[in-house]
């Protein structure tokens, strides 16, 4: 198998307004897991921005650590990135934004990034309404270091080797509503009908939009009990030499009706049961979007789509009433604008 990707293009291959085509935006081969729902999410941001031609070098796209945070690599080359130490990806994006308002932040992170070692920075980021695209990957385990629970992993859930996960999961777009998030939004990894408007509505709003995008994981993600678990084939099989392998999988895809509930089966043979919401549902009502989370949590059910947004959002430069230039395109007449200036400032304050 090539891990390079063939750059040559057919000439005749579509173009968006901006002159890219659909190519242009996608990044390397993903090394990540045959069938890994943050594959799906990689491709659906690579659709949104080609969709919306807007030009690679105008994203600015950051990451903490993790499988999540590796996705950076296999979408939008040609944009700017940077791959950030654990859960520090929001105060790095806040640096960067505040340094030039004019590029289109796209943050990645999953559920261990985001909801233990980086929840403060998650928290503060929505406080402030940093304007940036905030996606979680959440597939409720350590994936990158053999599936451990994370803090959104539900409780008495079982790692594969059976271990029982005690304690109450964390329910980001919850906390993001209670914060005061300005957008917020959840979907399925298999679901880009849904996923890909999501993205283009979070890329235009001003302010912090939060995407909680469950994505299998599907290495780990699985049971002892099933036959198609890494347990059972490990009790069962006779190697011939030492093997090194993750078996291919198919990625779990799933289409179904605004309003309506589906069930999808999972890789280890469980099921999550999804619920889209209604079309005549009112995204502008913060109190409204936090009872229907609750109500569909009661009945197990994983509410997904636009559950919020704020039309009357302003982001941290409006906050903060900052230049309305990035800060490298300041002259030094604008930074030292001379005695006249300071003497008027001075005179405001008396």
């Amino acid at each position: 198998m090539s891990y390079i990707r063939p750059s040559f293009r057919h000439p005749l291959l579509p173009k968006n307004e901006v002159g890219f085509t659909k190519a242009d935006y996608e990044g390397v081969i993903s090394t990540l897991c045959a069938g890994c729902g943050h594959d799906s999410v990689s491709g659906a941001i690579v659709r949104a921005c080609y969709e919306m031609a807007i030009e690679p070098h105008r994203v600015a796209k950051l990451s903490g650590i993790g499988c999540s945070s590796k996705t950076p690599t296999y979408f939008l080359r040609q944009s700017h990135g940077f791959n950030t130490v654990h859960g520090r990806m929001p105060s790095v994006a806040t640096g960067a934004y505040m340094a030039n308002r004019d590029l289109i932040y796209v943050g990645v992170s999953g559920d261990g990034d985001s909801a233990s070692i980086g929840l403060g920075q998650f928290v503060h980021a929505i406080r402030r309404n940093l304007n940036i695209v905030y996606i979680l990957m959440n597939n409720g385990c350590y994936g990158l270091t053999k599936g451990q629970h994370s803090a959104t992993a539900d409780e008495g859930s079982k790692t594969k080797d059976g271990v029982s996960n005690p304690f109450p999961a964390i329910d980001l777009a919850s906390m993001a509503l209670e914060l005061g998030a300005t957008f917020v939004g959840r979907s399925f990894s298999g679901d880009k009908t849904q996923l890909i408007p999501l993205i283009q509505a979070a890329i235009s709003h001003p302010g912090f939009a939060f995407l909680d995008v469950l994505s299998p994981c599907v290495t780990f993600n699985n049971k002892p009990s099933s036959t198609k678990s890494y347990d059972f084939v490990r009790a069962h099989q006779e190697a011939t030499s030492t093997i090194d392998f993750v078996p291919h999988k198919k990625e779990i895809l799933t289409n179904y009706a605004a309003g309506d509930a589906k069930q999808v089966k999972l890789h280890d043979g469980s099921y999550v049961q999804l619920r889209k919401l209604a079309a005549n549902w009112d995204p502008t009502d913060r109190s409204s979007a936090m009872d229907r989370i609750r109500s569909a949590k009661s009945n197990d059910e994983i509410l997904t789509g636009l559950l919020y947004i704020d039309q009357e959002s302003r982001d941290l430069h409006e906050l903060e009433q900052t230049v309305s230039r990035p800060l490298n395109s300041l002259t030094e007449v604008d930074l030292c604008p001379g005695s006249k200036a300071l003497e008027k400032i001075n005179a405001a304050f008396r």
